[in-house]
């Protein structure tokens, strides 16, 4: 039984689904930052975009909640490599340290994602 919706996982839906619906507002800042020995890349900003949304969306109900935690587990790892390379392309531009930084800092945040998606989508006990 559903005991209701949590805060967290309200929020953590929510922003899957706004950062999923910012892939087709502004495809080409996602571009930009895709590995270049991916093809397809808008092909694949929309579709990572389409997945964070039904992710998102499918942790509201208890239903879909496992499947999608483990499909947004799945697809943060997926798009770990854009994030590696938009740090390497802003120490090639030789961008502020303040923005590298940030760029090094999100890359653990990925993992605080990941944790975050495991703990509110796991069944309860």
């Amino acid at each position: 039984m559903d005991a209701g919706p949590s805060f967290s996982r309200m929020l953590l839906g929510l922003l899957f689904v706004v950062a999923g619906a910012l892939h087709f507002r502004a495809p080409a800042a996602y571009e930009q930052i895709m590995p270049p020995y991916l093809p397809l890349h808008r092909e694949l900003v929309y579709l990572s975009g389409a997945l964070e949304i039904a992710g998102g969306l499918g942790l509201f109900t208890e239903r879909t909640r496992r499947g999608a935690g483990i499909g947004l587990i799945l697809l943060l790892f997926a798009v770990w490599p854009a994030n590696v390379q938009m740090l390497l392309d802003a120490r090639a531009a030789e961008k502020p340290v303040w923005w590298v930084a940030l760029l090094w800092a999100r890359l653990p945040l990925q993992l605080v994602l990941i944790a975050w998606v495991w703990r509110i989508s796991r069944p309860r006990s």
